[in-house]
């Protein structure tokens, strides 16, 4: 693969790894960015998913072109908020972070912002913003104490990870599954695709 098809994931969240292996694409480089994900004063939801991942992508291109071997490449980052009307809940890292994410999304609907940022190899800026809507069952307090001694919460935006135990919480959802997960794939393989990058160069080796 010529340098101009490198990719580089300025993030080093598992999932979002996992998810790119899942469509086939494997990044040539793991750089994870770390911004203060703070919200700004009556910042929207989606606006804060944009700006945090174009923050992240903008930070691994700087830190990458203070390399010596610096060559031109893709850089992908993305940022998922999870969000009850305006109100945007954190990324669990305590216990009480995470019974109260899911007291509040007990037996209602919430919403899910992922940003996408692309950085060409040519230095332009392409976004997208996906939209999921999530509802879930009503929560017992028993049940939400379990989800929480399981540690699964942890790190996680609203403090729920929708592919694990928690998929058993969701009622209904409207939008990408895997935009809950962390990374909307069809949204992300389009914009590297649309941008010249050769999506299905390994899918020769793809196995079943």
């Amino acid at each position: 693969m010529s340098s101009l098809q490198k990719l580089v994931l300025a993030s080093g969240s598992p999932r979002r790894i996992e998810l790119l292996q899942q469509a086939g694409i494997e990044p040539d480089r793991v750089l994870p960015a770390d911004v203060d994900e703070t919200p700004l004063r009556a910042e929207h939801p989606r606006s804060l998913a944009k700006r945090l991942s174009t923050e992240k992508a903008e930070k691994a291109l700087a830190s990458l072109k203070s390399e010596e071997d610096y060559a031109p490449g893709f850089v992908l980052a993305a940022d998922t908020v999870v969000a009850v009307g305006r109100r945007i809940l954190p990324k669990a890292e305590t216990l009480d972070d995470a019974a109260n994410c899911l007291g509040l999304l007990s037996g209602r609907s919430h919403r899910v912002y992922s940003g996408i940022c692309l950085i060409t190899p040519g230095g332009k800026l392409r976004q997208r913003l996906v939209e999921s809507r999530v509802r879930f069952k009503r929560l017992p307090r028993e049940e939400i104490d379990a989800y929480v001694a399981s540690g699964e919460w942890r790190g996680k935006a609203g403090g729920y990870a929708v592919q694990g135990l928690a998929g058993s919480f969701v009622v209904k959802l409207v939008g990408s599954y895997t935009n809950i997960v962390g990374l909307p794939l069809y949204e992300t393989v389009a914009l590297l695709s649309g941008e010249g990058f050769k999506v299905h160069t390994n899918w020769h080796t793809a196995r079943p």
